[in-house]
């Protein structure tokens, strides 16, 4: 079964964040709430304060098939910040594991040369954070083992891409035709 993880940074966008979370767990796919900071206690964008599963620093990542980045803001500039989620990162993009970044969260992987020849969508203004994609204004985009999308609005795609990359399509678009999901 796939396990993934998803990382809360304060000022994390709460909709973005918590829509994977959902999704995932209609469909019974394990995934863990991280804390890049020393509390589980993480407060996002809009001040909802979320409890996480577990802390970042206390986290065994081997078993894991794929790490979220949400958006939001500060959130996204403190991911960019975390040196210790950064070297996380460069280790599931070396072995080609899944790596997802939703709004903002794109610019995390731009500036460590994981878009290079791929496409790959963000939030709009953070396109020259995109460094060697070939920008595409779509929902969600998967290119390889990375997949984007472009922020609260295309939370539902995003989540759905996701799960189909872990599951199959059938079941992602099983779960967005239960919560009444329409493009």
């Amino acid at each position: 079964m796939s396990q993934v993880c998803i990382f809360f940074a304060p000022g994390f966008e709460e909709i973005e964040a918590l829509t994977v979370v959902d999704l995932m767990r209609r469909v019974n796919i394990p995934i863990t709430m991280i804390s890049i900071t020393e509390s589980l206690n993480v407060t996002g964008a809009h001040g909802i304060t979320i409890t996480a599963d577990s802390l970042m620093r206390t986290m065994d990542f081997s078993n894991t098939d794929m790490l979220v980045l949400p958006g939001g803001a500060p959130g996204t500039c403190n991911l960019n910040s975390c040196e210790p989620l950064k070297e996380i990162l460069r280790d599931f993009y070396s072995k080609e594991k899944y790596i997802g970044a939703i709004c903002a969260a794109p610019m995390v992987l731009g500036h460590l040369g994981f878009l290079e020849n791929r496409k790959a969508t963000c939030y709009p203004g953070f396109e020259k954070d995109l460094i060697g994609a070939d920008y595409v204004s779509v929902p969600a985009v998967v290119d390889g083992h990375i997949i984007t999308s472009r922020g609260l609005g295309t939370a539902i795609e995003f989540a759905g891409e996701l799960i189909a990359l872990l599951k199959d399509r059938a079941v992602s678009d099983a779960v967005k035709k239960e919560v009444i999901y329409s493009v």
